[in-house]
């Protein structure tokens, strides 16, 4: 098994794996949301941790969503050179967005790695018995996901530029 086969599986692992989470992310909060307004409703009571529990929920799904978007490259993007300039050089503003992009990605894994370790030393209140920086961790996890995935996109400009190099080298059929 080469490396191209490993890291197809991985790849496939790591999809299969964000957005199984990513479902039962949502079927919880919509679970948990709605088992509030009924208890609400009908009891004028509900649960105590629901609510702060909901709010991490949703920072957890927007952070494996924007894992499945750049993934997918369904993310936001700015790009109004790429729009503009002629096709043979949109695959070398693709390279170089990419690269920003990772750059920045990491940059923000760092920043979360970091955030995460303060919340570990100057932590606040556990919910559910898990402290505050376990809750956090998903930083770090999406920003690197999201890094990868850059990383992979990176790769695949790479393999774009050279395969139209070739087509375009002289003596070459067009």
């Amino acid at each position: 098994m080469d490396i191209r086969q490993v890291a197809r599986q991985i790849g496939v692992f790591e999809k299969r794996l964000v957005d199984g989470l990513l479902c039962i992310l949502l079927l919880a909060m919509i679970f948990l949301a709605c088992l509030q307004i009924g208890l609400r409703t009908f009891f004028s009571s509900g649960l105590l941790w629901a609510d702060p529990l909901l709010r991490y929920l949703v920072i957890w799904c927007g952070m494996f969503g924007a894992v499945v978007a750049t993934r997918e490259k369904k993310h936001i993007a700015i790009d109004v050179l790429g729009y503009l300039a002629a096709e043979r050089i949109k695959p070398w503003i693709g390279l170089l967005i990419d690269f920003f992009s990772s750059l920045v990605a990491a940059a923000l894994t760092w920043a979360a790695i970091l955030f995460v370790r303060n919340e570990f030393s100057f932590g606040s209140i556990p919910l559910l018995s898990i402290p505050s920086w376990g809750w956090a961790l998903v930083f770090p996890l999406g920003f690197g996901l999201i890094t990868l995935h850059f990383l992979a996109a990176i790769s695949a400009d790479i393999k774009t530029l050279v395969s139209s190099q070739r087509k375009t080298e002289p003596g070459r059929e067009k």
